[in-house]
């Protein structure tokens, strides 16, 4: 989890590929219209979030031999229903926080070709970040 550009996707791979489970980029699950604001530079909301929130704690808990997911989760909230979600399922979840800073996030968007995510919408993601630094089930990944 964390903002854009802190190697959500490049890491969750990685540690998927070790771990030997499915890896989802939480970006395949956006719908359409959330897809079509974030093109448009303009940022997500609760409301937008939580269709997308509900599929990605749908592939957390339903896969019986554990997924990797690569997904913003910016704010407790968002966590907490995914923790909810899971634990309701019988299923274990851990978050994997890549903090980095907002220079190198808007250099890592702004270098990514083809994506609908643009340099203007990270300090958005900055704004709404709510550290889950010292939440119990959070390993904080410097990158």
């Amino acid at each position: 989890m964390g903002v854009a550009g802190s190697g959500k996707t490049t890491v969750g791979r990685q540690l998927a590929d070790e771990l030997a489970i499915d890896f989802v980029d939480g970006d395949d699950l956006h719908p359409p219209a959330n897809v079509a604001k974030m093109s448009a530079g303009e940022p997500l909301d609760d409301d937008d979030r939580a269709p997308w929130l509900e599929r990605v704690a749908e592939v957390l808990a339903s896969d019986e031999r554990g997924a990797m997911v690569a997904c913003s989760a910016l704010k407790w909230s968002y966590r907490q229903l995914l923790r909810d979600r899971c634990r309701a399922a019988g299923r274990p979840l851990r978050f994997v926080y890549l903090d980095v800073s907002p220079e190198v996030a808007r250099q890592r968007v702004a270098d990514r070709l083809g994506h609908f995510m643009g340099t203007q919408m990270v300090d958005s993601q900055f704004a709404a970040l709510e550290s889950p630094v010292g939440e119990p089930d959070v390993v904080v990944w410097e990158n």
